[in-house]
Parts: structure tokens; C-alpha cells; sequence
């Protein structure tokens, strides 16, 4: 089985020089169509690299859901189009006034590409994640089509968590997990029933992360490296353009489930987080966050958006790679090249 952080060993070889200079230019030297892109994830197949994103109904180039963007090298750009003309009826059912699908989430698992997607409106905690599956990502292959999988989990009012902001993640012993949420009591993991891609049955939501009031915390992704497991989340205020105050943290634990801590031993169920990504005054790129990590060949990069002062403040893809230090692996914290 194989996500967004691992490459298929068929496909180890190519592409492999355009990954090795990657890893040695600055997000600055990507091209092709770059923006909007909020909240992407990255994953490899099919010969391409692939990114999907949030959209709104009626944005960007066309009407439809997620945008779905492809590149050989991981560099140029090329916008595909959409995933979903339209939300599922569930959806709509459930959420009447939703008009976007929101950080999706893309992994390989056992044959099948699982790309999960959340609805919801800004402010509330009444939202569901969504699963859409393929067997293959090119379209113009006979098995091509996205298979809507409908509802992996839900919130409501009253709820203490939000459904938004899906991550899958395997753990070393091949266990399945999905970690999500946004504000309210921060972010949660639950673990998954490998077969169907949703909630084991009697399976509790564990939170791993949150903030002080009005908790500003979202966008978790979990990957491993090492003996570790790495937390990335979102803190502050996206969605304001270039006023946006999203900056993004880090913490890791030994167990998926945490506790997840920062480089001061600060519990990130406690506010804790070390800063990864964060805008300085005179930077063009404000407000990085959403932030995903995609892993090839032992090389990381995190792929995250941010808002672009010099076009209007949209929202820009960035791909950064990841540098650790040459010490123990304990000793092993991230820094963006």
C-alpha cells in the first residue's frame, strides 16, 4: 500500500532528475498554473506528479470540485480540470448552502486511489468528509472513473470536534488512520477500517492537538520518518489574502495516537508546535498553511499554499523541500530548504 508520502517502486526511476534539482531550488522556481491552489495535497502516479485542491463552485477555470492539477517534474504546472461536476446528492442533502470541497487528501491503498474531501460552511461544525475512489488517475485508461464512496464521518452543532481537513495516514504496523478538524477542540485521529476507507466500527475520535480559545488550529497531516511520527498543522487565520495570518507548526510523537510534542517538550494538545513555515514583513508569500508531505525516494517536501502579494493575494502552490539535520535520529526536526 502506498500514499501521498511514498512512490511505487515501478515508478522509482522516473522523474528522478527532476526530483534530485528540486530538492535544490526554492519553491520561487515553479511554473505553469500555480494559483488558485489552497490546501494541496501531492501524490505520484501514472507517470505524473498530481495535485488536487480546494475550489469553490464556479471558480478558477471552470465550474466543478477540486481542482486537479499534473506535472512530469514536479515543477511545471498543467491545469487537468475537476474531479466532481457537482457535490454527491448525499452531500447537498446534508449540507444545503455548501458550495466548496475543501482539503483533500490522496493515497494509494491496496489497487485503488483513495481521495478524501470534506463539506462544510465557514464558522460552523456542521460538515462531513467524503470519499471518492479510482483505480487509476489516467483518464484515458477504461478503468478510469471516480466511484463515489459517500460519508466517512460527520459533526454536527454541538459536536466537540469538525470534520474538515481529512488526512490518511498508515501507521508501521500497517494500521489505518484518518486525523481532520478544524478549531472547536482541535484536531483528531481515528482509525479506519482498511477495507472500506471509514471509521472502524466502535472506533473513538482521539484528539492529538488544540489551542487555547478561539483555537485556531487546522489542516493536520501525520507523517513517519524514522522512529517518529511527525504532526504538521495550520495555526491562525487563513482565507484573508495577503492578511492572512496562517503559519504552520510541527510537533512529533512514538505513537500515532501521541502525545505529540514540540522541540521544547511542549504537548501540542497543550499549544505546543515548533514553526515550520511562516511569512516575515517583506515577503511576497504570506500566510503559508494547508500544508501536506510528500516523501520520494527519502527525500521530503512540503507542499502547502500561500497567498501572493504580488498577484492580487491569491492563493499560490509551493513545494519546498524538507532538510534534517546530520545528527541522531533524535535530534531529527525539520527545517523547509
Amino acid at each position: 500500500m502506498w500514499n501521498r508520502r511514498g512512490l511505487m517502486t515501478a515508478m522509482a526511476v522516473t522523474g528522478l532528475p527532476g526530483l534530485m534539482a528540486r530538492a535544490e531550488t526554492a519553491a520561487g522556481d515553479l511554473a505553469g498554473d500555480l494559483t488558485p491552489v489552497h490546501d494541496p495535497c501531492l501524490i505520484r502516479g501514472d507517470g505524473l506528479y498530481h495535485v488536487f485542491c480546494t475550489s469553490q463552485m464556479r471558480e478558477g477555470h471552470e465550474g466543478g470540485l477540486i481542482h486537479w492539477r499534473t506535472s512530469p517534474d514536479m515543477l511545471n504546472w498543467t491545469y487537468k480540470g475537476t474531479v466532481m461536476p457537482r457535490f454527491p446528492a448525499w452531500v447537498i442533502d446534508e449540507i444545503p448552502d455548501t458550495r466548496g470541497a475543501w482539503a483533500p487528501d490522496i493515497s494509494y491503498v491496496n489497487g485503488r486511489y483513495l481521495l478524501y474531501y470534506c463539506a462544510s460552511l465557514f464558522g460552523k461544525n456542521h460538515s462531513v468528509i467524503g470519499l471518492l475512489t479510482t483505480p487509476t488517475l489516467d483518464t484515458t485508461h477504461p478503468d478510469f472513473a471516480w466511484k463515489d464512496e459517500g460519508l466517512v464521518i460527520r459533526s454536527r452543532e454541538g459536536d466537540r470536534y469538525n470534520a474538515i481537513d481529512p488526512d490518511h495516514v498508515v501507521d508501521a504496523e500497517g494500521r489505518h488512520w484518518l486525523s481532520f478538524g478544524s478549531f472547536w477542540s482541535g484536531l483528531q485521529l481515528v482509525e479506519l477500517d482498511p477495507e472500506t476507507g471509514k471509521p472502524k466500527k466502535g472506533a473513538k475520535v482521539r484528539r492529538i492537538a488544540g489551542r487555547s480559545p478561539p483555537g485556531a488550529i487546522e489542516a493536520p497531516f501525520i507523517f513517519r520518518r524514522g522512529g517518529w511520527y511527525y504532526l504538521v498543522a495550520a495555526y491562525d487565520f487563513c482565507c484573508r489574502g495577503v492578511d492572512s495570518s496562517y503559519y504552520t507548526c510541527v510537533g512529533r510523537a512514538k505513537a500515532i495516537d501521541g502525545p505529540y510534542v514540540d522541540d521544547t517538550g511542549k504537548k501540542l494538545t497543550d499549544g505546543g508546535g515548533k514553526v515550520l513555515l511562516r511569512a516575515s514583513a517583506g515577503d511576497r508569500y504570506k500566510g503559508p498553511g494547508g500544508a501536506s508531505v510528500f516523501e520520494e525516494n527519502d527525500a521530503f517536501f512540503i507542499v502547502y499554499h500561500a497567498y501572493d502579494a504580488q498577484n492580487n493575494g491569491k492563493p499560490a502552490l509551493r513545494i519546498q523541500a524538507l532538510k534534517w539535520p546530520e545528527t541522531s535520529d533524535a535530534d531529527g526536526w525539520p527545517t523547509v530548504v
